[in-house]
């Protein structure tokens, strides 16, 4: 179990925590009872796809995952609307589609581009009074959530089997609910939807490694959109024990989000020996450690 980040494929039925589950299981094999695991995005147990676990002190860098963009592909099942706004849910409306067309489809999504406003699902994980909205739902009370600003990069419609479903691809920021998109589309289009299938193919620059598949990271290829400062031994010595240090030359980054894609104010990764042991942040004309990496990844 060595510190970075697990590219894995949550399954459909798995829940995120799950995942992390099979990870402690395998950590507590290798004699590390209280090894820090997590994951960088929840997904819903029905979605399957992508699923960041973050191992030792990789944990300290679960922030940056969220403002990175995600990309999913969703089936969108037109005529019923469901509380749930998936497919496990229960009818809140049905509607007949036959009237909906191709240009609506595309007229329709052009409207939720960019910054809005989104009231998540009701079964999210959002909290209200510090505890999970689901929790709430599933004991059958009544509330309301308060909606979130959200923003969505491009989306595109894939495939069209109308007036049935249509599936779509999109690029989103972290904190958008597709389950939500669907729910108003069917809204705006008059005809009432459900997501029935949702899987992420990516996260930032990392892809989807497949069923039964997982790659690892580690140093140089953990947060590649955020710029770099090399090294040398003394000023590692220097951040390790709280003193700052020079601004001296600072790399580029070595990925780029998408074109106008929001930035996620990267911190600067300090890099020894092509291991990530601190992020930095600009302080009195040099730089100070926000985070030390003790040991580096």
């Amino acid at each position: 179990m060595i510190p970075g980040i697990f590219l894995v494929h949550k399954q459909v039925g798995e829940s995120s925590f799950d995942v992390v589950r099979r990870f402690k299981h395998r950590a507590f094999e290798a004699g590390l009872k209280k090894y820090p695991l997590g994951h960088g995005g929840t997904l819903d147990p029905f979605a399957e796809g992508l699923l960041l676990v973050l191992a030792g002190q990789a944990t300290r860098l679960m922030e940056l995952m969220h403002p990175l963009p995600k990309t999913y592909r969703a089936e969108i099942v037109w005529g019923t609307e469901t509380d749930t706004c998936d497919h496990l849910g229960l009818p809140v409306l049905e509607t007949s589609a036959e009237s909906l067309t191709v240009p609506a489809l595309e007229e329709a999504l052009a409207g939720f581009l960019g910054w809005r406003d989104q009231v998540p699902p009701a079964t999210s994980a959002k909290k209200i009074g510090g505890e999970a909205a689901y929790k709430k739902a599933h004991r059958g009370e009544v509330f309301e959530l308060a909606p979130s600003r959200v923003y969505l990069h491009n989306a595109k419609w894939v495939e069209h089997e109308l007036p049935k479903r249509s599936t779509l691809e999109i690029t989103c920021r972290g904190g958008f609910y597709v389950r939500s998109l669907a729910r108003d589309l069917g809204r705006k289009l008059d005809c009432g939807a459900h997501l029935s299938k949702l899987c992420r193919t990516a996260i930032g620059p990392w892809l989807d490694p497949g069923p039964e598949r997982e790659s690892f990271i580690s140093g140089e290829a953990l947060i590649p959109w955020c710029p770099s400062r090399l090294l040398t031994a003394q000023e590692a010595d220097h951040l390790s024990h709280g003193r700052g240090i020079d601004r001296g030359e600072t790399l580029a980054p070595v990925w780029s989000l998408p074109e106008s894609f929001p930035s996620p104010d990267a911190p600067v990764r300090a890099l020894f020996e092509g291991r990530l042991v601190a992020l930095l942040r600009e302080r009195d004309g040099g730089w100070r450690t926000v985070a030390n990496l003790r040991g580096g990844l």
